[in-house]
């Protein structure tokens, strides 16, 4: 069989005079990406950040899409005005949409399409400021595209009335801020950050890889932010303020496939929710009832990313465990018990085997409750640990919990997760059924970094939470393919982030 070469395809989306919907202030865009190769259903692939108050977004977030030459690959991209916490989009104002395939972005470099609303009709298309010490600054970096145009490849965060500012650093790719060009011309600009949108310029300056890599702690590279339109109005203007580089260096970092190909092990581990909420299995309305053919939301999500994942893991032998229900023979409550009931031995052989014990386990069992997440993630948190004993990037831990409904023991989940993001590990959350789901999308840190109660910020975003429904009516490996999407640049997150290389070199395999 051929080895197929897969091309990966970065995508950044601005719009400009979107509708505006709100009363008191502006529309609170977000760009949601769907993908459809079946020609038949739409599923959503990711989203953008949410940007406020602002009708010209530039959205920073940038999607990046396998491409296949020998595929119609249809993408449509919806913006919706987002005013709520829920994950949901039908309680969220819609202010439009454009189709095109990623043959035509990608033959014509940069598309617009005018946006559209479902009805038809068009819906746009995608002075003085403050001194530092009085404005809320930020920067954005720009890359020049072939045509001339700037665009948009990272947005830092909004430095809050401060005389110093002093931003993050941050991470990019070579090819994302100058197409690994080190002497290609990139701009930033600094603006003052308005809760209205109307952010004003502060000032601009231009720059190269080839120089800001000459910045050292000991010795900064610094450049004057100038405002054109305010050195054409006063012969005295000098700048707005000097930015500077204190530390830039350029690392080579191995991918997922150095990993998985230097001997890097993926670690499956599955949660299954048995609470009482799922409803008696033997109803029809429950959850967990078994249909005559066979399936339920639990086990095809057991199935759907098993099938996947089981191929990184050499002796496919998986833990699975329950959590929610009164078992045998004490009948006490347990949040962590091992579906086949072998504390000693809770590995199952291969997907067949989670789904065997799960079919097993279910008629021995009451379901019962509350529903906490926190025991078993801890649980394989303490073999994550383990692993990291070893100083080398050989073993990482891949968690599925699949529930049905609102977590209870939110702080000490938020807390575990917080911890377990200093370890090789990744959580996938898939939420089966038609419960209120918003304290899983908290969880998934996508907009923002997760906080546990006592405040400490999650060193990494690790969580992935996607509802099932949400997939049924798409193309089965649809489910797989957005829970999984994140994993292996978490795997390459973790292991370039505390410098680990894989056991071997790839290329002696």
């Amino acid at each position: 069989m051929a080895a197929q070469c897969v091309t990966k395809v970065e995508l950044n989306v601005s719009c400009t005079n979107l509708l505006d919907f709100d009363v008191t202030s502006k529309s609170d865009p977000l760009c949601v990406l769907f993908l459809n190769t079946s020609g038949q259903q739409w599923y959503e692939v990711e989203r953008t950040e949410r940007i406020k108050n602002c009708l010209n977004p530039q959205f920073s977030k940038t999607f990046i899409i396998d491409y296949y030459f020998e595929v119609v690959q249809k993408l449509k991209f919806g913006i919706y005005d987002i005013d709520n916490k829920t994950i949901e989009l039908s309680d969220d104002d819609f202010l439009g949409e454009c189709e095109c395939t990623l043959g035509q972005i990608v033959s014509s470099k940069k598309l617009t399409r005018p946006l559209v609303l479902k009805n038809g009709k068009p819906a746009g298309k995608g002075s003085i400021t403050d001194l530092f010490g009085k404005s809320d600054p930020y920067l954005e970096f720009h890359k020049q595209t072939s045509d001339g145009n700037w665009l948009m490849v990272h947005r830092t965060e909004v430095i809050k009335n401060n005389l110093n500012p002093v931003w993050k650093p941050f991470k990019i790719s070579l090819n994302s801020l100058c197409y690994g060009d080190m002497d290609k011309t990139i701009k930033v600009e600094c603006y003052d950050y308005d809760n209205d949108g109307s952010h004003d310029l502060i000032g601009t300056f231009q720059t190269t890889m080839t120089k800001l890599k000459e910045a050292s702690r000991n010795s900064p590279v610094e450049y004057e932010c100038v405002n054109e339109k305010k050195k054409q109005k006063k012969k005295s203007y000098k700048n707005s303020g000097v930015i500077s580089v204190k530390h830039c260096e350029i690392t080579v970092e191995c991918t997922f496939l150095d990993y998985i190909m230097g001997g890097c092990q993926l670690n499956f581990t599955v949660g299954v929710d048995f609470t009482g909420s799922n409803g008696d299995p033997r109803s029809p309305d429950s959850l967990h009832y078994i249909s005559p053919n066979g399936v339920n939301e639990y086990l095809t999500a057991i199935w759907s990313v098993g099938l996947v994942i089981q191929d990184y893991d050499a002796d496919k032998l998986f833990p699975a465990f329950g959590f929610g229900a009164q078992i045998p023979p004490q009948w006490q409550v347990s949040h962590e018990f091992p579906m086949n009931f072998n504390s000693s031995n809770p590995y199952c052989n291969g997907v067949q085997g989670i789904v065997e014990a799960y079919r097993a386990c279910l008629p021995q069992i009451k379901l019962y409750g509350p529903t906490n997440f926190s025991p078993i993630i801890n649980h394989v948190a303490r073999f994550a640990a383990a692993a990291t004993q070893q100083q080398t990037a050989s073993q990482y831990f891949v968690l599925l919990i699949i529930t049905d409904g609102v977590i209870t023991d939110l702080d000490e989940t938020r807390q575990a997760i917080v911890n377990a993001a200093k370890l090789p590990m990744s959580i996938i959350i898939v939420g089966v059924g038609g419960a209120d789901f918003s304290a899983m999308e908290f969880l998934d840190g996508d907009g923002g970094g997760l906080r546990s109660p006592r405040g400490e910020v999650a060193i990494r975003d690790i969580v992935q939470f996607v509802p099932f429904r949400q997939f049924q009516n798409a193309p089965k490996e649809a489910l797989a393919q957005c829970v999984l999407a994140e994993v292996p640049q978490q795997v390459v997150g973790y292991f370039n982030t505390y410098k680990l290389l894989p056991p071997r070199n790839p290329a002696t395999k």
